[in-house]
C-alpha cells in the first residue's frame, strides 16, 4: 500500500490540541502500519500564533495542498470570520481533483464557506451548531453525532470528537485492528458511540486489571460463540442478578443484552475485514446462531449487509 499524503491546515491563533489530533493519528510512524506522509501547511504567512501563547513556523504553505489526498482543517479561530480567500480557493481546487476534505470541530465553518457542503448533512461543535445552520441554510446540520462521513467530505463535533473522526479514517484505510492499536496507545476508546451507525467497531468498555467483572467481560469476548445471558453471567461472577446488573451497567453503561450485541457485531466486523470466512461461519463464531440473524442485526445497526460491509473495506 502506497503512502497516503495528509495535509493539515494551520492558521493564526490555532488551538494546539486540534492541530495535534491529526498529527498524532497520521503523523507518527508505526511498525507494520501502512505509511502516511503528513505535512502541516500554513494558511497564512508565519510565524503563526497559537491560542496557548506560543508560535509555529511551518515549512509548507498552501501549495502543499496540491498533492494531498486528504486535507484536514482542524477547527477555525472564529466561526464569525470568513477564512482567507486563498485557503478557500485551495480547498476547492483540491476537492475538484479528488482530494478528501475533513473539517474538525469549527473546521466545518471553513468547508461551509467553500460551498462544497451545500446539500450535505454535517456536524460541528454543539455550541456552534445553530450558528452554522443559520449562516449556511443549505446545510443539514446534525448536532447529535460525533462525526459524519459523507465520503469526500467529513465533519466532526467538537474537541475530542476529532479523535473519533481521525480514528475512523485510519480504520477505513488500515482496518479495525490497526485503528484499535492506535486508540489504545492514545489511551482513548476505539470508538465512542455517537448516535449514528458508522463503519467502525463498537466501543470496548474499560476493565481494570484484576477486576472480577472486567475479567469476566474479557472471557465473554473470547467465547462469543457460546450462549450467554444475564443469569449465566451473574452466576459466573458469583453475584446476584440484581447486584450483577447494577455493577455491569456501572462498568459498561449498558445492559447485558445491548453489550453482547455490540461485541458480537464488533467481532463480525473484524472477521469480515480480515478474512474470507462465509457469513454462516462468521455468524457462528460471533454467536448470532444463523446468517439470517447476523444480516438482520447488521442491517439494523449499520444500515448495510455483511457482504456490503466487506466490499466497502476491500474497495478502501
Amino acid at each position: 500500500m502506497h503512502p497516503h499524503h495528509v495535509a493539515v491546515v494551520a492558521f493564526d491563533r490555532i488551538s494546539p490540541f486540534h492541530l495535534s489530533v491529526p498529527c498524532l493519528v497520521f503523523g507518527e510512524p508505526r511498525p507494520g502500519v501502512p505509511a502516511y506522509t503528513l505535512q502541516v501547511c500554513a494558511a497564512e504567512p508565519g510565524p503563526l500564533n497559537t491560542s496557548a501563547g506560543f508560535s509555529l513556523n511551518c515549512e509548507h504553505g498552501l501549495q502543499a495542498l496540491q498533492q494531498a489526498q486528504t486535507i484536514v482543517v482542524p477547527s477555525w479561530r472564529d466561526p464569525h470570520e470568513r477564512p482567507p480567500p486563498a485557503l478557500l480557493d485551495a480547498l476547492v481546487a483540491a476537492h475538484d481533483r479528488g482530494a478528501q476534505l475533513v473539517g474538525l470541530c469549527l473546521g466545518a465553518f471553513v468547508l461551509a464557506e467553500t460551498g462544497l457542503l451545500d446539500g450535505r448533512t454535517v456536524t460541528t461543535h454543539w455550541a456552534w451548531a445553530d450558528l452554522l445552520a443559520q449562516r449556511f441554510p443549505r446545510l443539514r446540520v446534525n448536532a447529535e453525532v460525533l462525526y459524519i462521513d459523507d465520503g469526500d467530505l467529513l465533519t466532526s463535533a467538537g474537541t475530542a470528537a476529532a479523535l473519533d473522526c481521525c480514528l475512523h479514517l485510519l480504520r477505513q484505510r488500515c482496518g479495525a485492528e490497526v485503528a484499535n492499536q492506535v486508540a489504545r496507545r492514545l489511551v482513548v476508546a476505539p470508538h465512542r458511540q455517537g448516535g449514528q451507525a458508522q463503519f467502525i467497531e463498537q466501543p470496548l468498555p474499560a476493565s481494570a486489571q484484576g477486576d472480577r467483572l472486567g475479567e469476566l467481560l474479557d472471557w465473554v469476548r473470547a467465547h462469543l460463540d457460546q450462549p450467554h445471558s444475564l443469569d449465566s453471567l451473574a452466576e459466573r461472577a458469583l453475584m446476584s442478578r440484581r447486584s450483577f446488573t447494577r455493577h455491569f451497567r456501572r462498568l459498561t453503561g449498558s445492559t447485558v443484552g445491548a453489550w453482547l450485541l455490540a461485541e458480537r457485531l464488533a467481532l463480525s466486523q473484524q472477521l469480515l475485514e480480515r478474512g474470507e470466512q462465509s457469513v454462516d461461519s462468521i455468524a457462528a463464531l460471533a454467536g448470532f446462531g444463523s446468517a439470517a440473524s447476523l444480516r438482520q442485526h447488521f442491517n439494523a445497526a449499520l444500515g448495510l449487509s455483511p457482504l456490503a460491509y466487506r466490499r466497502s473495506f476491500r474497495g478502501a
